[in-house]
């Protein structure tokens, strides 16, 4: 199971390469019913901007239609902590697949009712980050 840190949750590294964590992510993330908003390539990103070389390093903005909804219907403005981000980055030889904690992200929105959401949300979240980093 993941652990979670100040703001994310983080499982053990895989050794896959960096572009089959990618599509483990979007595979899981499909399996736990989000879509992939966005996709930014942070390494293309950072060296087409700044010139700069970096490790392999993609954000994928997740997003749970129902779940979206019923957010959204509780807190209006939550659309601004919106998409739910994963992210895949290389360091060394290892690929690390963290995602957002929802239970600590939704904390800082003064709302009861988004516990249950930021709860489920937070599962879902959890099993994806553990069936990328494992999956065979």
């Amino acid at each position: 199971m993941p652990t979670a840190t100040g703001y994310t949750l983080t499982s053990s590294t895989t050794t896959v390469p960096f572009a089959e964590a990618v599509e483990r992510v979007r595979t899981e993330l499909k399996e736990e019913g989000f879509g992939v908003l966005c996709e930014i390539d942070v390494q293309a990103t950072l060296g087409e901007k700044l010139g700069v070389e970096q490790e392999p390093y993609t954000i994928l903005g997740a997003c749970n239609p129902p779940l979206a909804h019923q957010a959204l219907s509780a807190e209006p403005e939550l659309g601004t902590l919106l998409p739910c981000n994963v992210v895949v980055y290389e360091r060394g030889s290892e690929i690390h697949i963290p995602a957002i904690d929802a239970d600590r992200m939704l904390s800082i929105v003064d709302n009861d009712e988004l516990a249950p959401v930021a709860s489920k949300v937070r599962a879902k979240l959890a099993s994806v980050v553990e069936r990328a980093a494992n999956s065979r």
